[in-house]
């Protein structure tokens, strides 16, 4: 049997070449647990220095959906919800992780997965207009993705119009950065890392998607502003015995800048689908500059499609079309990009 190429995901390979070496010459080692030992505190100045933020709190969590349940529950009253896109990925495929915190999420429209600041800030302003609004559910917090699920870009100019609608309601600003890799090494985006440490309350380097194994690294620039990060990590059941292990992976992700360069042949794979599916007269469907490519196909081709690539079901476009998702990642090669675009019925 053949083995079906498998662009259906970026997490599907195990984790950047460097890593698995570290963990193997590592892997008798013995260290304090939950992330106190010094390998993760490497990780931690490393993190910080490539942030531009000394003083920055930084915790290691084992996933994404994970890492945004602690997190916004972390910064959020009882009585918030949190303002996100209705594709955001709170919203749509957390299995309401966070409504099982308590906070509900407030969705608002998208255009390509991006959130508008106008419609933010519209929301916001009818809430307290509203002489009932001790009734309803605060908004506390906005929630984005970068790259959105759409693997579309917020550009540094938008992220500080959030910054200062944010500022104006006290609220705060968190960034989900699942993808954030593919975003740092996409040409079109114009947001480091030292911006989103100096625009954000918090966010989060993704490591799953982005190289490493399993983990995530939270961000915090200012740590009183979420104090006992630790306990309510520990408390949500998300506090890692064998810490050293993601922070390991940071370690080496965050040597030599590895983390902003890691995600160029993802980038340079999908761009070489994209002018492949637009030559073949393909309908590109989202305006994605980072790893994500999303064409519309005949149902009919999908089913030959299947038979030698895994992709990903994105929704139907009508009854004779479908919208699929291609993912490449750190690890594309120029081979597998070539063999499935010649497997392109």
């Amino acid at each position: 049997m053949t083995e079906k190429l498998n662009f259906s995901s970026d997490y599907t390979k195990g984790a950047y070449p460097d890593i698995l070496k570290r963990m193997t010459e590592t892997n008798l080692m013995q260290t304090s647990g939950y992330g106190l030992d010094e390998i993760s505190e490497s990780a931690r100045n490393r993190i910080r220095e490539a942030c531009g933020c000394r003083n920055a709190a930084v915790e290691f969590l084992s996933g994404g959906t994970q890492t945004n349940a602690v997190m916004i529950d972390a910064l959020l009253r009882s009585y918030q919800g949190v303002i996100a896109a209705v594709t955001g990925h709170i919203s749509v495929h957390e299995a309401g992780a966070i409504e099982s915190n308590g906070h509900k999420v407030l969705e608002l429209p998208h255009r390509y997965g991006k959130l508008s600041a106008k419609s933010a800030e519209k929301y916001l302003e009818d809430y307290y207009n509203d002489a009932n609004h001790e009734h309803m559910v605060m908004p506390g917090m906005i929630y984005l993705s970068h790259p959105t699920e759409y693997g579309t870009l917020y550009t540094k100019e938008e992220l500080t119009a959030f910054r200062g609608i944010c500022d104006r309601f006290g609220i705060s600003l968190y960034v989900d950065g699942a993808r954030l890799a593919y975003a740092l090494s996409c040409p079109e985006n114009d947001v480091t890392l030292k911006d989103l440490a100096a625009l954000c309350d918090a966010f989060y380097i993704g490591g799953t998607k982005c190289g490493a194994m399993f983990g995530e690294a939270a961000v915090i620039p200012d740590p009183d502003k979420i104090p006992h990060l630790f306990t309510i990590i520990k408390q949500h059941g998300a506090l890692f015995a064998k810490g050293r292990l993601m922070g390991l992976q940071f370690d080496e992700l965050f040597r030599d800048g590895l983390y902003e360069r890691i995600g160029k042949p993802a980038i340079k794979a999908a761009d070489s689908l994209r002018e492949a599916l637009l030559e073949r007269g393909y309908n590109l469907c989202f305006g994605s500059p980072t790893n994500q490519v999303f064409c519309v196909m005949e149902n009919e081709a999908l089913e030959r499609l299947g038979e030698k690539v895994e992709y990903g079901f994105w929704e139907k476009y009508d009854d004779r079309h479908t919208v699929i998702r291609f993912a490449t990642d750190w690890g594309t090669t120029e081979e597998e990009i070539n063999a499935l675009i010649k497997a392109l019925p």
